[in-house]
């Protein structure tokens, strides 16, 4: 347990001891304990007089009285007041010094929690179209995704990371098409793209290499044959270059798992099958559908098409069957564009169907991103002049920048990207300006480090002045920060949090000098700003971004 919740911990207990001897016999009710907006209040304060006044029958201003008059003592509690029936309270300097030794004894696993230890979550992000290369929105939610679900391992959910490639469907037998169609073009002269077909120069480059390789060998082959000859040999080398170009994005999988699949185990013809039973499909035009509107859907959509073939949303239910009751995972969470708004109703009156809890599939919808250059939105990279991708937007900025803005808000939130900003030297830049903070910590260790001073030296607490005290509150709520962070599926919280601690460390460095002739003060502050420099490690660690030791 953090000593941001030992605390809180603390005051909950004497709160309560306070309440019994002031009112004995009451009956108990739950209150909370906060870090008060206006620090000039305290460093944490509680609602108890006012949840209590009706459970008490006493106005909050008497109920907080009382309990600060009976409040017993504690080590880490300077004062206790009372401000429009709050109760406030002053931490002491034996506080302050145990968050900075707690942060130093920690090290990498300050912040980490067991907040949700025992349960197994899924997160599924960016799953792009394996027809193609990656554009900015599977950027935003690469990185989104990822530092999510670091977060919820830090806050001791047992996490693993998946691809949901689709090998399968309307998708696949376009590119089969496209590839075919490119492939005879090589040979043929009038052979003609239609417009809804995938024009990319991938697909001329994936007919030239299988030309190169097997001639023209399928040219005369059953088209259907031709077709799958050149999926087989494009598909695998694209899925091979979206695994490479997301581990350059600092992104590894734990599986990367196949449509296909579903539909070789027979686990799509299971669902139908499921459905059916339930009683929740019936036909029309030939068609099989879901009757989504007994499950609060507007209304009800197609299974099986006319033709025999099962719609996209099919095997995406017998995805999420696995996941939830064949792996027996107790969340699966996507992260999921923005566009996908309909597709959560759908999903979860499917799930509830085939008695699956809806509550076990969580979305998080991202909005989409503009890239900004000279003020202006624009669209093609200055490199090659062609659309942006994952791969060309990397090419531009450096990736500490790409994972670090893409993560600056709320996924449900649209976000310019300024791409001169993420480039920039400055403190405008938020990445730069927290690894500067860390960088520059390094360096004023280094500088003691060569003037003789041992660093790691023990420090007694004198920590009280107001840029330090500021300081260690910050250190303070970094372990609710993740919790927060992982409740809300919101990494801006830590990109937040960070720039913050960096701001607040910058002013204690301008008010408070380091190295000082109270060597008990300099110690302290030495043993801060190690402090200061492992949290920001760890924050950094979690969006995957750097922490410089120069710069």
């Amino acid at each position: 347990m953090s000593i941001y919740s030992q605390a809180k911990d603390v005051i909950v207990s004497l709160t309560k001891s306070a309440l019994d001897k002031a009112f004995p016999g009451f009956p108990e009710y739950d209150f909370s304990v906060e870090v008060p907006k206006d620090s000039s209040f305290g460093d944490f304060s509680t609602n108890a007089a006012m949840m209590g006044a009706r459970v008490l029958r006493k106005a909050p201003a008497v109920i907080a009285d009382a309990v600060s008059e009976d409040f017993g003592s504690h080590r880490w509690i300077e004062s206790v007041s009372v401000v429009g029936g709050f109760i406030n309270f002053k931490m002491s300097r034996a506080f302050y010094a145990d968050v900075v030794s707690s942060v130093l004894s920690e090290k990498e696993n300050f912040g980490r929690s067991s907040f949700g230890k025992g349960k197994r979550y899924l997160v599924e992000f960016v799953s792009a179209n394996p027809t193609g290369p990656m554009h900015i929105g599977n950027a935003r939610g690469g990185a989104l995704g990822d530092s999510l679900a670091s977060v919820l391992d830090f806050a001791g959910f047992k996490v693993d990371r998946e691809f949901y490639v689709n090998d399968a469907g309307n998708q696949i037998e376009k590119f089969g098409l496209s590839l075919d169609l490119r492939y005879q073009q090589l040979y043929r002269s009038g052979v003609e793209m239609p417009e809804d077909s995938y024009h990319g120069e991938d697909i001329i480059e994936h007919a030239k290499n299988f030309a190169e390789k097997y001639g023209d060998v399928y040219l005369d082959k059953p088209e259907n044959e031709r077709r799958t000859a050149l999926v087989k040999y494009a598909l695998p080398i694209n899925v091979r270059n979206l695994e490479k170009d997301l581990e350059g994005y600092r992104i590894k999988y734990d599986r990367w798992y196949f449509e296909s699949d579903l539909h070789k185990s027979g686990a799509v013809k299971k669902i139908i099958d499921l459905l059916k039973s339930g009683g929740h499909t019936y036909e029309q035009d030939g068609a099989l559908w879901f009757r989504a509107t007994d499950f609060g859907c507007d209304k009800d959509f197609v299974l099986v098409r006319s033709n025999s073939i099962p719609t996209y949303i099919v095997p995406d239910i017998a995805y999420h069957y696995d996941k939830l009751v064949t792996r027996g995972y107790d969340k699966a969470i996507n992260v999921l564009g923005a566009d996908h708004h309909g597709y959560i109703a759908r999903m979860k009156a499917a799930l509830k169907a085939i008695d699956i809890d809806p509550d076990k599939l969580d979305i998080v919808l991202m909005q989409m991103v503009n890239l900004i250059r000279d003020g202006q939105v624009v669209k093609a990279s200055k490199r090659s002049g062609k659309a942006i991708t994952l791969v060309t937007l990397l090419d531009e900025i450096p990736i500490d920048a790409a994972r670090f803005f893409f993560n600056l808000r709320e996924p449900d939130s649209h976000f310019d990207f300024d791409l001169d900003l993420a480039v920039s030297r400055n403190n405008q830049n938020p990445v730069y300006y927290v690894q500067y903070a860390h960088a520059r910590i390094c360096s004023i260790l280094e500088m003691l480090q060569k003037e003789g001073i041992d660093i790691n030296s023990p420090f007694d607490a004198v920590l009280c002045e107001k840029p330090e005290v500021e300081l260690v509150k910050k250190l303070a709520v970094f372990p609710e920060e993740i919790i927060r962070s992982a409740i809300d599926y919101d990494v801006s919280r830590m990109t937040k949090y960070s720039v913050e601690l960096a701001s607040v460390f910058h002013s204690f460095y301008n008010d408070c000098r380091v190295k000082c002739e109270d060597t008990g003060k300099m110690y302290a502050r030495i043993a801060l700003v190690r402090a200061v420099k492992q949290t920001l490690e760890n924050v950094l660690g979690l969006l995957k971004v750097t922490a410089p030791e120069k710069m």
